[in-house]
């Protein structure tokens, strides 16, 4: 049961850095959750800010998943036979993405945990990773819309943690994850159905003659 609370507290704890928020609150003075969507994460931040800076929140919220279970791993090398270790690896993930979603300083309004859900896959099987990542920008490319490449990405996820082999808690987890992603987007698939949603190629247009 510690090894529980521990991992889970560590995966929380670092996805309470919510890098959108902290950077626009240091170098722009505002709260991200005032502009563009509401949404505390890095396509908001490209919306809002510029694509610069939704690279770099990308980056940080990948980069805190990764650490964070990367960290899961040394301490659980002596603790935990081998065979035990993915469901703590993806119980750590989850928890990052919880964190991310929903920090206990911010009233609990954060992102959507798409950049964390990279990271933690980049760190427990660069298979998933990926063939995530191909989904991701492939649908998005396609569709124009970064909310449906997110839905293909954690589907995939979930029939890849099925088909390599992983236990029922790792299954388990990612249909959590999964399903709590595409909650999370259900205002966006809205816009989408209704063609009231903002492509990615017209938000990047609009950037780029603001600029």
């Amino acid at each position: 049961m510690e090894n529980y609370v521990i991992v889970t507290m560590l995966g929380y704890l670092f996805g309470c850095f919510q890098a959108s928020y902290i950077l626009g609150k240091l170098f722009k003075k505002v709260d991200i959750r005032t502009l563009g969507n509401g949404n505390a994460g890095a396509s908001n931040t490209v919306v809002a800010s510029g694509w610069k800076y939704g690279v770099a929140v990308g980056l940080l919220d990948i980069g805190k998943a990764v650490l964070s279970i990367v960290i899961v791993r040394i301490l659980l090398k002596t603790i935990l036979p081998q065979e035990h270790t993915p469901f703590y690896l993806y119980l750590n993930g989850l928890s990052v993405i919880l964190g991310h979603n929903y920090p206990f300083y911010m009233g609990f309004k954060g992102g959507k945990g798409t950049a964390s859900l990279i990271g933690m896959l980049s760190a427990v099987d660069y298979r998933i990773a990926i063939l995530g990542i191909v989904s991701i920008v492939a649908i998005t490319i396609a569709t124009d819309y970064i909310a449906l490449g997110t839905i293909g990405l954690v589907l995939l996820f979930v029939l890849s943690t099925f088909y390599l082999g992983y236990s029922k808690g790792c299954i388990i987890i990612a249909i959590i994850l999964a399903a709590l992603s595409i909650y999370n987007h259900r205002t966006n698939i809205v816009n989408i159905i209704k063609k009231k949603e903002t492509g990615l190629r017209s938000t990047m247009k609009k950037k780029q003659t603001a600029n």
